[in-house]
């Protein structure tokens, strides 16, 4: 059983399995908003069309009349041979979005805002998805549990950096190979960083922050504007 499949491409696996029980939460928002107009406009802020279609399906999604907008900031993750009725792709910075205030029904982000930089990116990231639309769901992996799902391995997230870059620099650790120097080490340990429950709140304070628990712990957080 695989704990973490990065890809979505494994919809057996237990992450693919929680990821669908977290999705549960946007079905209510979803249904709010094809009520009214029977569309449903969702940009998903560093989105991969895969996890759509393990998480929920392409034909739950077509007959609530939802269309996605899946922006990242590579063509490299979204997929290929996409549904131009289901899907639009957009390549841009999710820091600094290309669309109005209200342009969506929902935005949407999984594991993506612990990507995005420093403390500044994070706040002008949660911004710009609070902005352009009337509902969102944002999650993250939660710092306070124990593995930590990018390194995978057991409070990675809780070294001090020297011994971050030691680790990074003499072993293949979670998805990354072993950095061929000092420059590469720290580009590979600032690529995730987790949010504790508190800052989470802080960049989203207009939401209900509600956990998602395994064996007890939380497991990650998530940021609901219904």
């Amino acid at each position: 059983m695989k704990l973490f499949t990065p890809r979505y491409d494994d919809p057996n696996s237990l992450a693919s399995r929680l990821r669908r029980r977290r999705a549960e939460r946007l079905w209510p928002m979803i249904a709010a908003a094809s009520a009214v107009s029977r569309t449903c406009s969702i940009l998903d802020i560093g989105g991969e069309a895969s996890y759509w279609q393990t998480t929920i399906g392409r034909d739950d999604l077509s007959s609530s009349g939802v269309h996605i907008t899946l922006l990242n900031h590579t063509d490299e993750y979204v997929g290929t041979d996409l549904d131009p009725a289901l899907f639009t792709v957009i390549i841009a910075d999710g820091c600094q979005l290309p669309f109005a205030d209200g342009a969506f029904d929902i935005a949407h982000s999984n594991s993506t805002i612990e990507h995005v930089g420093d403390w500044q990116r994070r706040e002008a990231f949660a911004r710009e998805t609070r902005r352009v639309a009337r509902c969102y769901y944002v999650q993250t992996p939660a710092f306070s549990f124990p593995l930590e799902p990018h390194y995978r391995l057991p409070y990675f997230q809780l070294l001090p950096e020297p011994a971050r870059l030691w680790m990074l620099q003499h072993f293949a650790v979670g998805a990354f190979p072993v950095a061929k120097d000092l420059t590469e080490a720290i580009r590979f340990s600032d690529d995730a960083r987790l949010l504790s429950r508190k800052q989470f709140a802080c960049l989203f304070p207009d939401a209900i922050i509600e956990r998602e628990r395994f064996l007890g712990l939380t497991k990650s957080l998530m940021a609901v504007r219904k």
